[in-house]
């Protein structure tokens, strides 16, 4: 007769399992909202462009002079305020309800786990997986109230897909007491902070990436659309300037997360700072974010550089949760792989 703690661990894992489908479910359906999108759109603008041609009126998408104005006002492109015109939508507002449903499923999931495990459900690489995705996506569903950032979703929800995947696929570990030197209340300080900073560079990561897609598509106005979905996005300044933003908020948060990760090996090993491959890598995190907030900010590393700079700084993010982890030993080695 399994205990209630085992059943509690088989349903976190099935929660897991089912939120990971939801979100499977609602990344089709953005990237379909995407796909749809910007073929309305390009069959809006051919029709304009012949109206324009036989009648010589204006034309211009999403609004206008001439008759043919009113023909784009259901169309969603996005300004510079990041708002959508348009309300058909339907296939991204399939998106959001079932990112909520699937946020709601890993929400329980994660309980659970804690639950069951009697601690905070982050002590090892599965557990700081499942519940990063759950920040990532809870974030960027508490960012839609303010912000229409549907154009990320398939982006974003993709990246808690793979997180999920990853959690239960590569890193699968059954439910278990903490070694000594986590059993510690530093532990809910510091990789708390630390899931939300991560969650929050991958926001910008995704921005960061759309935004060197639009500048190319930018420098290459007047040429055939090649990235037709990318009118649903903002300018590249646009999202530049919104993941500057994030990531000086993100940077203070990593800040904090390497201060406290520094008194709390002072309280379990007896000194704050041991060169070890963990911590090293957490400063070099540090070092590559600082850079790119001072570039940006004094030296005018504007436009596609900044964007490589946040791209760099998130890519180092990967490697400290997933190489260092796993292959690399030392006095952090708690990946809970066997």
């Amino acid at each position: 007769m399994p205990s209630i703690d085992e059943t509690l661990g088989q349903y976190s894992e099935l929660f897991i399992l089912l939120a990971a489908m939801a979100f499977t479910v609602a990344f089709i359906a953005f990237c379909w909202d995407l796909a749809t999108s910007s073929k309305t759109i390009r069959a809006v603008e051919n029709r304009l462009a012949e109206q324009h041609a036989e009648q010589k009126v204006p034309a211009t998408v999403g609004g206008g002079a001439g008759p043919a104005a009113g023909a784009t006002a259901d169309i969603a492109v996005a300004d510079e305020s990041m708002d959508y015109a348009g309300e058909r939508r339907n296939a991204a507002r399939i998106g959001v309800a079932v990112s909520v449903l699937g946020a709601i499923i890993l929400a329980a999931g994660v309980i659970s786990r804690g639950i069951a495990a009697h601690r905070v459900p982050w002590g090892n690489m599965y557990e700081f997986c499942t519940t990063g995705a759950l920040v990532v996506a809870v974030v960027y569903l508490l960012t839609l109230i303010k912000k229409d950032l549907r154009f990320l979703g398939s982006f974003v929800i993709g990246l808690v897909v793979i997180m999920l995947c990853a959690a239960a696929i590569g890193f699968p570990t059954p439910v278990a007491h903490l070694v000594p030197a986590l059993q510690s209340y530093w532990l809910v300080i510091h990789v708390s902070v630390a899931v939300i900073a991560s969650s929050l560079f991958t926001l910008t990561f995704s921005m960061s990436v759309l935004q060197l897609l639009q500048a190319n598509r930018e420098a290459r106005a007047g040429q055939p659309d090649r990235l037709a979905f990318m009118r649903l996005a903002p300018s590249a300044l646009t999202l530049e300037n919104v993941a500057y933003r994030i990531n000086a908020v993100a940077f203070v948060l990593w800040t904090f997360t390497l201060m406290a990760g520094a008194i709390w090996a002072e309280k379990a090993w007896g000194r704050y700072w041991g060169w070890d491959t963990k911590e090293v890598w957490t400063f070099v995190i540090w070092v590559v974010y600082a850079g790119y907030l001072h570039a940006r900010a004094t030296r005018g590393w504007t436009g596609t550089r900044a964007a490589w700079l946040s791209i760099v700084g998130y890519l180092c993010v990967i490697f400290n949760f997933s190489i260092v982890n796993v292959f690399f030993s030392g006095l952090h080695s708690y990946s809970g792989l066997q």
